[in-house]
């Protein structure tokens, strides 16, 4: 007898007791809690109506494809199969849950990093604000003085000019930063009445004997030239700034191009490294400065472009202290910047007469600042206060550079006419170098030399205010352009970088200092 439900012979069989209809134990009780009636009749039908039948053991019979070996191996083959599609099914699953799983977790790193960024803009924007917040007291000072100077006519323009100068409002230098560049005087002017000269500075005859040693081309062919330069002693690397719009950081030892930091849109007028940091400044003529910092692979990121200045940006100088700079403008005005934030604390004008800056320079001490102008006139100012202290007038054409001595008493300063040396403590010009366009002038770091750079590179031995200052080396310019613009002294004079109108920046020292990577000038100009 068969299921009437299954059709096949039931395991434990029952019999309805109302349609007498034989039933699979399992399948009629499973069918009577779901519907509650015979699934043949129709009738009602309860649990209660159904009676166990006793039989014997129920021996199923062998299926006829598994009675014989081809009829086994084909089973076996379709339970093969069967598994292979199950296997690739959940290959398929594993292959999708990975997937998921692996964008889950790109998604959540990126959901880290832009909650770190953000952070790091919030705390960013908190520490500005602090830093208002405390400069604050000067800024009623400014509004009175502008609501000072207006009339009728200034009032008819409208609220929008007086939003205008609301955005240029500075808050000034506050007591707090005054007190630190006057503690930072104090320390290095302790500090300089201890000081020797190195046992490792270069002679003068090791000077007598410079020659270049090498030439690098780090600048576009289409618009060569090289404006400004600066070198980094502790870890021997040099920043220049070409009119190609770039600046670039080279590696002497090894002669090799560290980082190109591109972004302005004209000239890079002036490049400076901020002591042994891993921060560099530089001006253009696209009227900005950029802040730039190293990422710690070799690039550098710009993390501030600073539009203070309405024209030319000349010239940047950064204080003893690595915390603040400034920077020297074509529109009349010099600003005072704190280097962690990029703001400008002070914008500052000579009222007396309009001269517009072309170069700058720090006092070692940090107390004094002293300005180019292109009116020929070099000026001297008292930051703490902001006022101009001294005015040396005497040379010809615009002021091109500036370098106060190691020690403190002299100023050098250059121009079209040559270049003048200023003695700080009697407020006088006590000596001059003629020479027709003198682009740079640079005291070496211990103050024992002095570079000039114009239509060749001389190199003096530095002296007091009466005795002579001799003229050690004169070194040619190589450029085929006659006008070199830039000289730096490497550490302890051991090498002085040249920079001219052509694309190559030229190393000369010892002839038994030839560094690899080093390029001719027949093979650059090649």
């Amino acid at each position: 007898m068969n299921c009437a439900i299954s059709g096949e012979v039931p395991e434990e069989p029952v019999v309805s007791t109302k349609s007498g209809l034989l039933f699979e134990r399992r399948l009629i009780e499973r069918h009577i809690s779901d519907y509650g009636k015979c699934p043949v009749t129709g009738e009602p039908l309860t649990i209660d109506d159904i009676v166990p039948v006793k039989t014997g053991k129920v021996i199923k019979p062998k299926p006829l494809h598994t009675a014989s070996i081809p009829g086994l191996l084909g089973t076996f083959q379709n339970e093969w199969d069967g598994l292979m599609l199950s296997n690739f099914a959940l290959e398929q699953q594993l292959h999708t849950a990975r997937q998921e799983l692996s964008h889950a977790l790109y998604q959540h790193d990126s959901a880290c990093r832009v909650i770190a960024r953000l952070k790091k803009e919030r705390d960013e924007a908190r520490q500005l604000l602090a830093e208002v917040e405390r400069h604050i007291p000067a800024a009623p000072e400014a509004v009175a003085a502008n609501a000072a100077l207006s009339n009728g006519k200034r009032a008819a323009a409208g609220d929008e000019e007086m939003d205008h100068d609301a955005k240029k409002l500075c808050p000034g230098i506050s007591t707090d930063i005054i007190t630190e560049l006057t503690d930072c005087n104090a320390a290095l002017s302790q500090k300089r009445k201890k000081r020797q000269i190195p046992q490792t500075l270069a002679s003068t005859d090791a000077l007598e004997r410079f020659t270049q040693l090498s030439s690098h081309p780090l600048h576009k062919t289409n618009k060569p030239g090289i404006c400004s330069m600066d070198i980094l002693h502790s870890k021997d690397v040099i920043a220049t700034g070409g009119v190609d719009t770039t600046a670039v950081i080279f590696d002497r030892p090894s002669g090799q191009i560290l980082s190109t930091l591109t972004g302005h849109s004209k000239k890079v007028t002036s490049v400076k490294f901020v002591g042994d940091t891993d921060l560099v400044l530089t001006a253009s003529a696209d009227k900005t400065v950029r802040i730039w910092r190293d990422s710690g692979d070799g690039n550098y990121a710009c993390g501030h472009t600073l539009n203070d200045h309405s024209a030319e940006v000349r010239a940047v100088t950064v204080h003893a202290t690595n915390k603040y700079f400034v920077s020297a403008s074509l529109d009349s005005t010099w600003c005072f910047y704190d280097l962690s934030s990029g703001l400008c604390l002070a914008k500052v004008s000579d009222d007396s007469e309009k001269v517009d800056y072309t170069a700058a320079a720090f006092h070692p001490d940090g107390l004094i600042l002293g300005t180019g102008t292109s009116q020929s006139v070099v000026k001297i100012w008292d930051v703490k206060s902001q006022a101009n202290v001294a005015k040396f007038d005497g040379h010809t054409g615009e002021v091109t550079s500036i370098s106060f001595s190691e020690n403190g008493y002299f100023l050098a300063t250059a121009a079209e006419d040559g270049v003048r040396l200023w003695d700080l403590r009697k407020l006088r010009n006590f000596k001059s170098f003629l020479s027709a366009d003198a682009n740079s002038v640079e005291f070496d770091p211990s103050g024992s030399y002095l570079g000039i750079a114009a239509s060749d590179i001389r190199l003096y031995q530095t002296a007091s205010v009466k005795a002579e200052w001799n003229l050690i080396k004169t070194l040619p310019d190589l450029s085929g352009t006659g006008k070199a613009t830039c000289v730096k002294f490497g550490q302890d004079a051991q090498y002085v970088a040249v920079g001219s109108m052509d694309r190559n920046l030229r190393i000369f020292g010892l002839p038994g200092d030839v560094k690899p990577n080093a390029d001719d000038d027949s093979a650059q100009d090649s």
